[in-house]
């Protein structure tokens, strides 16, 4: 049975609200049962024929799959342009940002429970959503949950994958990347994401930002104006020239002793944010400014590896 784009995706949403409600989406914290791990999830679609999939190879890594090669696991006779994606953000809910708020060296309970709580809620989802399609005779694949999918350790870029849900959030058109890395949408960067490709029709949601137009939304970016979250990192891994995710990726190891001495049913958990919160796009897109201000720091610098162009 065929179904429009818009049905498609409005039974989608509706499905990923109702799995949100649930016990899929509790943060699992012994002391408040029933507390969530998320906020209302907002969505976005791309083509699987859009050209800006071939930019994140350069982007991302040269081994990014593009939405025909990350579904060919499935079924290699699908063409691009007979697929979609579809792209989930859940934001961290009010009471996680005002605990985050308030944390410094070390991540807040709420925000490391809703890391802890990814495979539970964030794949759940995604993979609910896949059944979902299936039951109306659609295929679907999650590339991060594929054999295709893989980490590498990039001479270019540090660390890289073979799919980006920030990425395909920002093919989407759900917002563009923040000096810190992370994806700045209409409710912030403060968010965990998910992606599916669909082989089905899908709304496309326009881009208000170009193919290249990676920083549109970060007030460093677009007009000198802020900064902040290279203060809110605890271990120097953000300066004005980006984000080194080697030294990110080092301290997250560090917090598993904390967050186990701390909250001991959170066994390997580990889990930072701090960028992502007290800073003026944790939980909006902020206005972009009329004025450019006179950056303090020069951007003229070499940036570190793992900036996008």
């Amino acid at each position: 049975m065929s179904y429009s784009p818009l049905s498609l995706a409005a039974s989608l949403e509706a499905a990923a609200v109702e799995f949100l409600a649930g016990p899929g989406n509790d943060n699992g914290n012994p002391l408040r049962p029933g507390e969530k791990a998320f906020g209302q999830p907002i969505f976005g679609y791309a083509a699987g024929a859009d050209l800006i999939w071939e930019t994140f190879k350069t982007a991302v890594d040269p081994a990014f799959l593009t939405p025909k090669m990350a579904f060919s696991g499935l079924n290699p006779e699908a063409m691009a342009s007979e697929l979609w994606v579809m792209v989930f953000v859940l934001p961290q809910t009010g009471k996680t940002m005002r605990e985050h708020n308030r944390a410094t060296q070390w991540p807040s309970e709420g925000w490391v429970r809703s890391r802890y709580a990814h495979p539970k809620t964030v794949d759940g989802l995604a993979l609910r959503l896949v059944d979902v399609l299936a039951e109306r005779g659609v295929k679907a694949v999650v590339p991060d949950l594929s054999p295709g999918f893989k980490t590498l350790t990039s001479e270019a870029f540090q660390i890289a994958s073979t799919w980006s849900h920030r990425h395909a959030g920002f093919a989407a058109g759900l917002g563009t990347f923040g000096l810190c890395d992370g994806l700045i949408t209409k409710v912030g960067k403060a968010h965990r994401m998910g992606s599916l490709i669909v082989n089905h029709p899908l709304p496309v949601t326009e881009r208000d930002y170009g193919d290249h137009e990676y920083h549109k939304h970060c007030l460093w970016f677009n007009s000198g104006s802020c900064g902040l979250c290279v203060a809110r990192c605890p271990v120097g891994a953000i300066t004005l020239q980006g984000r080194d995710k080697t030294k990110c990726a080092a301290y997250l190891k560090i917090t598993t002793p904390y967050i186990e001495a701390t909250w001991p049913d959170l066994v390997g958990g580990y889990a930072c944010g701090l960028c992502q919160s007290r800073v003026p796009c944790a939980v909006r897109s902020p206005k972009i400014p009329t004025q450019k201000f006179t950056p303090k720091v020069s951007l003229n610098k070499e940036p570190l590896p793992g900036i996008r162009p």
